[in-house]
Order: structure tokens, then C-alpha cells, then sequence
């Protein structure tokens, strides 16, 4: 009987859950999760454990949560599961030591195209980026992030109004199903890296994908209608993008759009001028259009419709978005 492939995994949202579940119910041999620690989150500041936590813990797979990936008690425990491959889904920075432990290497699931879109935040910025495309990429790791040799791709097309939520609902599944594949050629003896510096090459620069601020998250009403739509979908559900409300005695309120429709049309008004009749029309120009929001939350407010917020407030005039 073949010895069976073990498989060290390591993730820690929602995101990697779907590949740890692909990856059990294909039959590989799951010799323990890593995922990060408890911490406390929300009002009550109750410990939160993450979701490959959960998902781990309702299967009965060993897990592990080093503070650090350098502490020598943790690397003693590694060692000794004695994994074939470590396989790495939205997780944290490896140190050499760690992902050159397993002698079949260590791999990632990154969310885009690489080297396009190298870094933490690649589904926000390919939607900000008004892209039409991205797609997945499983690589072997090395000393610098998203950079290693490249193992298999797969393209994904990308709707005009699709959001963050509903495009990583997509691509976390259609990547569970990628990394399998790439692992079962690992196993079997037939995947080979091949080296991004080819691709770079060819590019007159690299579209990059940095960690998302709340300075990246606030609406520039001197953009373009379309940026700024952009930019709402980008960022829904979370973090959300938002503007303050004006209504010219010094007073402002913070307004996260999650949802809006777009009117690329010609006018005279000034960036950030709100139009509306107080009951269902309320829209935001910018340069070359507007934006009507459909899905709001106002500070300290639930999300809701903004149908639902103008029926239960007053609209002051001339209010506007800064």
C-alpha cells in the first residue's frame, strides 16, 4: 500500500476554508492546520478563533497556532509531522525554515494572475482597477512574496458590476479545485515551476496589490463616475467605501456605499453635489457622470437601502459628499 501524500496546511479566513475542504475530501492526508491566533474581537472583546479554525476543529484535524513561526518548539512539532508539502492559502510571511522543511517544497494559492497583482490585497484592486480579468495562480515560495515559480493558472472573467464578496465567493472555490490539481501533480511527480521573471519581462510595469487603508477607502468625488463605482465594488462588503455627508452647518456624517448604480452622462454640476427628491432619488456627481447608491450604512447606523434611509430622515439643501 502507497504510503499516503501529507500535507502540512496553513490559512486563516474564509477564504482558505474552501481549499483545506477540497483538499480533505480528495483524500490527501492532513497532518495538521497552522492558522493564526485567538484574538478578541467585536464589543464584548470576546476571543475569536479564525475560520480554518472552525472548519478544523469540526473535522478533528490536528491544529496548531505559533505566535511565532520562528519559535523552535514550534519548528520541533513541524518537523516532526513529517509532511510532504506544506501548502499555503491566506496565511502570513514564511520564514526560510519553514517552507523549506517538506521535501516536495512549500506552495500558495494566490487570487490573480502573477506577477500581476503580487501582495495582500489582489480581488480589491483588480475590481478598483476596473480589470475585466484576473484569475488564480499556485506557486512554489521563496524568499520574497509572490514571486516564486509559477506552477498552474487559471483565468477568471470578471462581470461589470460584480463586488468583492460575490467575485472571492467565486474564486475561493475555482481555487480549491486549482490547488488540488496542483497538488496531485506534485504527488504524482509531474508539476514543474516555472519562473515569473519571463513574465515580467514582457510588462512595461507590475499592477501591485498592497495591504487596503482607510485612506484608500475614502470616495474622491474629482474622479470619474466610473473610478469611484469602481472603487464602491472594490471594497464591498468589506471595508467599504465612503464619503462624509456636508449639510453646510459644519455638521458630518459618515455615509459607506456598498451598492450603486452608475450614469456615465455629461452635466454642469460640481464633484460631490447631491440630487434628490427625499424619498427614492438620491445620486452623487462626480467628473463625466454620478453615482446612485442603492446599499448604504450611515455611522453608527445598520446597513440598509437608501430608500429605507430617506424615508426615515430629513434631506437638508444644499447637502453634498466630501
Amino acid at each position: 500500500m502507497d504510503k499516503p501524500f501529507r500535507i502540512v496546511f496553513m490559512g486563516t479566513p474564509e477564504f482558505a476554508v474552501a481549499s483545506l475542504d477540497f483538499l480533505r475530501r480528495s483524500g490527501f492526508a492532513i497532518a495538521a492546520v497552522i492558522t493564526a491566533p485567538d484574538k478578541p474581537a467585536g464589543r464584548g472583546r470576546k476571543m475569536h478563533m479564525s475560520a480554518v479554525k472552525e472548519y478544523a476543529l469540526e473535522h478533528k484535524l490536528p491544529v496548531l497556532q505559533p505566535e511565532s513561526l520562528k519559535d523552535t518548539s514550534f519548528l520541533e512539532e513541524l518537523k516532526h509531522l513529517n509532511a510532504d508539502l506544506h501548502v499555503v492559502v491566506a496565511f502570513r510571511m514564511l520564514p526560510k525554515v519553514v517552507w523549506n522543511m517538506p521535501p516536495k517544497g512549500t506552495i500558495n494559492l494566490h487570487a490573480s494572475l502573477l506577477p500581476d497583482y503580487r501582495g495582500a490585497a489582489p480581488l480589491n484592486w483588480v475590481l478598483i482597477n476596473g480589470e475585466t480579468e484576473t484569475g488564480l495562480t499556485t506557486f512554489f515560495l521563496n524568499e520574497n512574496i509572490d514571486t516564486g515559480d509559477i506552477i498552474m493558472t487559471e483565468k477568471v472573467s470578471i462581470g461589470k458590476e460584480e463586488t468583492l464578496g460575490e467575485l472571492h465567493d467565486r474564486m475561493k472555490a475555482l481555487g480549491a479545485q486549482l490547488l488540488v490539481k496542483t497538488v496531485e501533480a506534485i504527488r504524482d511527480g509531474k508539476a514543474k515551476g516555472l519562473s515569473q521573471e519571463q513574465f515580467v519581462s514582457d510588462k512595461p510595469r507590475l499592477m501591485p496589490a498592497p495591504k487596503i487603508h482607510k485612506e484608500d477607502c475614502r470616495i474622491n468625488w474629482d474622479k470619474n463616475a466610473d473610478e469611484i463605482f469602481n472603487l464602491i465594488r472594490g471594497l464591498s462588503p468589506v471595508p467599504g467605501a465612503y464619503t462624509l455627508l456636508d449639510d453646510n452647518t459644519g455638521h458630518t456624517i459618515q455615509m459607506k456605499i456598498f451598492k450603486a448604480g452608475l450614469f456615465m452622462e455629461s452635466h454642469v454640476k460640481k464633484p460631490g453635489s447631491i440630487e434628490t427628491d427625499g424619498k427614492t432619488h438620491f445620486r452623487i456627481f462626480a467628473k463625466r457622470g454620478w453615482i446612485e447608491p442603492s446599499e448604504i450604512q450611515l455611522e453608527g447606523k445598520r446597513h440598509m437601502t437608501t430608500a429605507e434611509w430617506l424615508r426615515g430622515t430629513t434631506i437638508s439643501d444644499p447637502m453634498k459628499a466630501i
